[in-house]
């Protein structure tokens, strides 16, 4: 009877640590995983670029604040990588919420060719114009044969918009930022500086 009782104990015993089923067996599940972890890692192929944080407008000059981290797939060269430093760099051209910034969108701080101009409309803006916009600035002067309306500025960059301080006995209005060509600045303070009617239209409206 002890004899048999030994038997059935002999075939339930844990099998140890040594035993080679055991080492195989988890090495099976190592490799398992391992293959596992190479496919996901292969299928990734996302790279981090930056994108922008808020609207940005041409002639803003890059913080770390104006910028986010975005893991995407795009062709190389075209967007600026994260180990790529931008910081000091000015954009000569808008880039909107959340787009991936350019590579050729990139300026040195003195390689941005344009200057910001504070242009009060005497006009409400039309909808939709905001940071980025292009925009014609029109001005306007009484004469004997009535007004005339002369375009001074032409497919310009809205870099800024706020709300103008009113006056006794002016509701203010909204002063609008523009990037101005450095070659037409002087042309374009003559205008705006005249006692005409300013009105800053959608570019192609």
């Amino acid at each position: 009877m002890a004899a048999s009782t030994d038997a059935v104990v002999g075939r339930v015993k844990r099998p140890s640590w040594r035993d080679p089923r055991l080492l195989v067996g988890l090495a099976l599940i190592a490799i398992a995983v391992a293959a596992v972890v190479a496919i996901v890692q292969r299928a990734d192929t996302t790279q981090p670029f930056y994108a922008a944080a808020h609207d940005l407008a041409p002639g803003t000059v890059l913080t770390d604040d104006d910028l986010v981290v975005v893991h995407v797939r795009v062709s190389s060269g075209e967007y600026v990588p994260q180990s790529d430093g931008v910081a000091g760099k000015v954009l000569d051209r808008a880039v909107g919420e959340g787009e991936l910034v350019p590579a050729s969108a990139l300026v040195s701080a003195d390689g941005f060719g344009a200057r910001a101009i504070a242009v009060e409309s005497s006009l409400p803006l039309a909808d939709g114009v905001g940071v980025g916009s292009r925009v014609d600035v029109w001005v306007t002067t009484p004469g004997d044969a009535g007004p005339t309306s002369v375009l001074v500025g032409s497919d310009l960059a809205v870099t800024d918009v706020r709300e103008a301080k009113a006056s006794l006995g002016s509701d203010g209005g909204q002063t609008v930022y523009v990037a101005v060509p450095l070659a037409d600045v002087a042309d374009v303070l003559n205008a705006v500086s005249s006692d005409g009617d300013i009105a800053i239209v959608a570019a192609g409206s």
